[in-house]
């Protein structure tokens, strides 16, 4: 049961539940502006979705696993991994951020940090851990030429 709980997409969808029942029930009179913010968060929604997309695309045709803390098969630099080493973490970061400006969830923007910390500590460096020790110089020459998020 850990296992499904303790994964990006569910740390995600609790931050989306926060700031969703924020948003609605807890407005505490601050807004972005409708128009604008609607816009913005729908630009990133789709945004951080076409980026995921792109990245399991990628790691699907090198034929390794997008499951996080899972060994990969092969290192995919290509497509979107040229531009982050972690696609689909900024994909949800983008939709967590698009989400809070198209629910008008001011104060939920403290969770875009949180997010991106958690993911960092409980993902990433573990991922990037194993990655180092498989592909040694292939991965060292990789993580030089490309940042971790953006």
């Amino acid at each position: 049961m850990r296992k499904l709980i303790d994964l990006p997409k569910a740390w995600l969808a609790g931050m989306l539940l926060v700031a969703w029942w924020q948003g609605r029930y807890h407005p505490m009179g601050l807004s972005f502006g409708t128009v604008w913010a609607d816009l913005l968060g729908g630009l990133l929604v789709g945004g951080g979705l076409l980026f995921i997309a792109l990245a399991v695309a990628e790691m699907r045709r090198a034929r390794t696993t997008v499951m996080p803390n899972e060994e990969a098969s092969q290192l995919v630099t290509g497509s979107v991994f040229k531009l982050s080493r972690n696609p689909i973490y900024v994909g949800d970061a983008m939709i967590l951020l698009g989400l809070i400006l198209y629910w008008d969830a001011v104060p939920s923007l403290v969770l875009l940090p949180i997010f991106v910390w958690v993911v960092e500590k409980r993902f990433v460096e573990k991922e990037e851990k194993m990655l180092r020790r498989k592909f040694l110089a292939q991965y060292a020459k990789y993580a030089q030429q490309t940042r971790r998020w953006l």
